[in-house]
């Protein structure tokens, strides 16, 4: 690629990106500042594809895998960095020109940890978990506010959607309540949109079962006791390149399956696990956990038997955590070294 007119000789640029407004800071290979504009999106884009290649650094924000992928494709080698790790780098007030030193001063040490670009594939399956979560805390929500409005009627209602299904068919027909005509018609709305909102999450739980079952790391991760379409197709999208990470146990901490530490002066303390990462995620290996928990006994294989010495020995969620943690370890494996799981042998953890 030619260089660009009038541009010194840059190695490393910040920078601090928003929807349409692109500030940059730009050092050459001794670190002196060579560079330090604000560009809108055209001439951002422009700017780059005549640019000789260099190092890139961002935030892991709003379109920064996009811009990621954008400017890989034009060769510059582009590394991304979750917020709080800049944040110590900021000097002074923090507004735009200090975050693009800072992310420039950032992607410059060497012990960095950073965040892999994702493809537009894990994007496309992270957006449909996105929409389907969406859809069903909007069905929690009216199913409650069903409740509710019953509730003021004198009408009580049983907790939970399976019931709420049930029940709210009877509830419109049973003209001994006291419901005025006026309120029943608006109880059926309410509750033809609760139907509409259980064919949309049988929909979309369709396309994450047929994503998994094209995936040959989904269904490696499926193998896993736990571990389902919505789990592994999560996981892949989540994760990115499996090599971002050096071993389970990194992955488990990235997903704030492991204790915190708060040690000092040589005397270490472990505490509660760190709850870092992905709600979501972290959220399903749980779910996935308990089911196995519920379903141990009587079972005779290696995990199985791990586990059934772990639940004498320390409470039940205690034990649903740690089988998440190892999970997650056994996930690492599979993935990082193309196998299959085994059950009848303990793979390794670490």
């Amino acid at each position: 690629m030619k260089k660009a007119a009038g541009v010194p000789s840059i190695t490393v640029i910040g920078i601090d990106i928003s929807k349409s407004s692109f500030q940059l800071f730009g050092v050459d290979e001794r670190g002196n500042p060579k560079l330090d504009k604000v560009l809108n999106r055209n001439r951002f884009k422009e700017f780059f594809t005549n640019l000789q290649p260099c190092i890139i650094g961002m935030e892991a924000c709003a379109g920064a895998h996009y811009w990621s992928r954008y400017l890989q494709a034009h060769g510059h080698q582009v590394k991304l960095i979750a917020p709080q790790f800049v944040k110590p780098f900021v000097k002074s007030n923090k507004n735009d020109r200090a975050d693009a030193e800072a992310i420039c001063e950032a992607v410059q040490r060497p012990t960095m940890r950073f965040v892999s670009a994702k493809t537009v594939e894990q994007q496309d399956i992270q957006s449909l978990h996105r929409i389907r979560s969406q859809v069903v805390a909007n069905r929690t929500a009216l199913v409650n506010q069903i409740r509710g409005l019953l509730l003021e009627y004198g009408v009580d209602m049983p907790n939970g959607i399976r019931r709420a299904r049930v029940q709210i068919p009877l509830v419109l027909e049973d003209a001994e309540n006291g419901l005025t005509g006026r309120f029943r018609n608006w109880l059926a709305q309410l509750y033809s949109e609760l139907v509409h909102l259980d064919e949309r999450v049988s929909g979309l739980d369709s396309e994450i079962e047929q994503i998994a079952a094209s995936e040959e790391d989904a269904k490696r991760l499926m193998s896993i006791p736990g571990i389902g379409p919505m789990c592994s197709t999560a996981l892949i999208a989540a994760i990115g390149d499996i090599r971002n990470f050096k071993n389970g146990r990194e992955l488990s901490a990235w997903l704030g399956l492991v204790p915190r530490q708060c040690s000092t002066g040589g005397k270490p303390r472990l505490l509660g696990i760190s709850k870092r990462g992905d709600v979501y995620l972290r959220q399903l290996l749980v779910h996935g956990a308990r089911s196995v928990v519920q379903r141990v006994d009587g079972k005779s294989d290696p995990r199985s038997r791990w586990l059934q010495e772990l639940l004498k020995r320390r409470n039940k969620n205690v034990a649903i955590v740690a089988l998440a943690n190892k999970m997650v370890r056994t996930a690492y494996a599979l993935l990082a070294k193309k196998i299959e799981y085994r059950q009848d042998l303990a793979l390794p953890t670490t």
